[in-house]
């Protein structure tokens, strides 16, 4: 048998909302302006849609390794599953000049999960790596390629090694 709910409080809340939205309405509109003023600034709101929230992808760490540098990549993914989720990477060395392209399947993104994802610069020493550029999304699950450009959020904790977009 389920467990009763206490009405009274839901109750209370409710008749006190109505007699607010009440008091609001049948003020004077200097009164309303200035109530509205007071109010905290709230973005504009989409009718039908809710904010989709940003996947975060972190350059974590670069790892030296006899063939190359292992790079270590922490993807937070607060919102639904996405499946898949494939990035387009330049890597440019400490001379700012083009060493590499690569195309890095990061998914699928399991809903509200944070991952580590691992990949190998074979043949590129961890010291040679200047930046490294998020240049598109190749497949982002449903969603177009050039929005889910737009949900990610790039960061970078590997000592001297920047990631953007």
């Amino acid at each position: 048998m389920p467990l009763a709910r206490p009405v009274r409080p839901r109750t209370m809340l409710l008749t006190a909302a109505l007699a607010i939205g009440a008091a609001l309405a049948s003020s004077p509109a200097p009164a309303r302006a200035q109530a509205s003023a007071q109010a905290p600034a709230q973005a504009p709101a989409q009718e039908g849609t809710a904010e989709t929230p940003r996947v975060g992808i972190e350059l974590n760490r670069l790892e030296a390794r006899n063939e190359g540098c292992r790079v270590w990549m922490l993807v937070r993914n607060p919102g639904a599953a996405v499946d898949p989720l494939r990035l387009d990477l330049v890597v440019f060395g400490k001379d700012q000049v083009v060493n590499r392209r690569i195309a890095l399947d990061l998914g699928p993104l399991p809903a509200e999960k944070t991952m580590a994802r691992i990949f190998d610069l074979t043949g590129t020493p961890c010291d040679g790596v200047g930046h490294i550029l998020l240049n598109d999304v190749l497949a982002c699950g449903p969603d177009a390629p050039a929005a889910c450009l737009a949900r990610l959020a790039v960061s970078s904790r590997a000592q001297g090694v920047a990631l953007e977009k």
